[in-house]
């Protein structure tokens, strides 16, 4: 089989993990990124691109005489990129624009669930902010605000009270603080329970599962503050029982998959539902209809197979031909945010101390660039995922951490407790 040309599509951590384990498989014949980092750009050229434009993508996939184009990040599959490249015959790894629905509207994936008898919290749309209100006064306060649109996993507030109700709800709609994503808010019943995210390879019609992981999202230890894009994850959690992992995975991702084909609403890439789990058993979060930041960084380290040729297969509707084998080991990663993420905060400042960092421990760029001398800077809010693998998550921890601390930048910020709780017993309340 001839050596394949790929275009990879995005900037984050999340598509540097991509990038190096593309580059392990022999099937590579030569990667381009964009608009990548400095990580991606160890495995070939990081390349100046507007993602969301479905023409200049195409354009660049023909330049370049991509063979395949996968998509890493949300807002090109809101945008009908992946609509884009089929039609022009570029194959391409990731769903359709009417696929990735079930991420870019809130409310579409709430309906799709309900059709489906997939089991998620009571909800409602609204677009103005006083029937936002008397909703959540109806749901005594104690809710969540979502933006219904992609708002880079800034978008959700858990609220204790009214209070903090009515303070989302006018963020969103009044102050438009998240824009047109913010345009339309969901208020949802508040659920208790620990959290899971369920990432799954499919086509269509095979869904090949991956491992659970655990994201944590708070920018503070003690899962305190504003949520972020993820302070770091681990996996497996030891917590999950095979029982209920078996039935998220059938009851959630294959059913929605399902319910995606009998709408005839194509789906070729990763579907991600983040799970929670409650006394009255598992309920979806929310959708995600790509790879997940930071969940990414922890994933790749454990996959055994080719995700070159996975792709491919998912690409072309025949992932059911190729095996998709994972390892036994855990793995935790730490985000080393820039000062004052996800609020405002400084970029440029050099990062020392990377060549320090043990051999078998993956630093996964995100917000980092590299300048012509060799220097790594800070150009984000999460800099960098340190990620160590061990017999268990315990020992992923330690050797994680140990290696988070030999790296330094001007007002790095990191979670003290990333998968502190792992083996902790697990509280559900009622």
């Amino acid at each position: 089989m001839s050596a394949l040309r790929v275009l990879l599509l995005g900037g984050g951590g999340r598509e540097h993990a991509m990038a190096w384990k593309l580059a392990q498989s022999p099937r590579l014949g030569a990667l381009w990124t964009a608009p990548g980092n400095a990580g991606t750009a160890q495995y070939g050229p990081n390349l100046p691109l507007r993602t969301s434009d479905p023409d200049a993508v195409l354009a660049l996939a023909e330049e370049l005489r991509a063979e395949l184009v996968i998509v890493g990040p949300e807002d090109p599959l809101a945008a009908g990129v992946a609509d884009r490249l089929a039609a022009a015959g570029v194959p391409v790894f990731g769903p359709s624009r009417a696929g990735a629905e079930i991420e870019w509207s809130k409310t579409f994936a709430k309906q799709l669930l309900r059709d489906a008898g997939i089991a998620t919290a009571r909800a409602q749309a609204f677009d103005d902010a006083p029937s936002a209100l008397e909703y959540a006064r109806a749901l005594g306060g104690a809710c969540v605000v979502k933006a219904d649109g992609l708002a880079a996993g800034k978008g959700v507030t858990v609220c204790d009270d009214l209070e903090q109700a009515a303070a989302a709800i006018e963020q969103a709609l009044v102050a438009r603080a998240f824009g047109p994503a913010g345009a339309r808010v969901l208020i949802e019943e508040r659920l208790y329970g620990p959290e899971t995210s369920a990432h799954a390879f499919t086509d269509g019609v095979t869904v090949a599962h991956m491992p659970f992981s655990c994201d944590h999202k708070p920018a503070f230890d003690g899962d305190r503050g504003p949520n972020t894009g993820g302070m770091g994850v681990y996996s497996p959690p030891s917590w999950l029982e095979p029982a209920t992992a078996r039935a998220i995975e059938r009851d959630v991702t294959e059913r929605a998959v399902a319910a995606l084909r009998a709408a005839g609403r194509a789906y070729r890439g990763v579907l991600y539902p983040g799970m929670m789990l409650t006394a009255d058993g598992p309920r979806v979060i929310e959708f995600n209809a790509r790879f997940g930041d930071p969940e990414t960084q922890a994933l790749l380290p454990r996959l055994r197979s080719d995700l070159l040729a996975i792709c491919e297969a998912v690409a072309a509707g025949r992932l059911a031909g190729v095996p998709v084998e994972w390892d036994d080991a855990a793995t935790v990663g730490v985000v080393m945010a820039a000062g004052g993420y996800p609020g405002a905060y400084a970029s440029g400042a050099p990062i020392t101390g990377l060549d320090a960092v043990d051999a078998d421990v993956q630093v996964f760029f995100a917000g980092a660039q590299r300048d012509a001398d060799g220097t790594v800077r800070t150009a984000g809010g999460r800099v960098l995922c340190v990620v160590a693998r061990g017999a268990s998550v315990e020992a992923a921890r330690a050797h994680a951490y140990d290696n988070v601390r030999r790296i330094h930048f001007e007002g790095a910020h990191f979670r003290t407790d990333i998968a502190a709780r792992a083996a902790a017993p697990v509280e559900v309340r009622r």
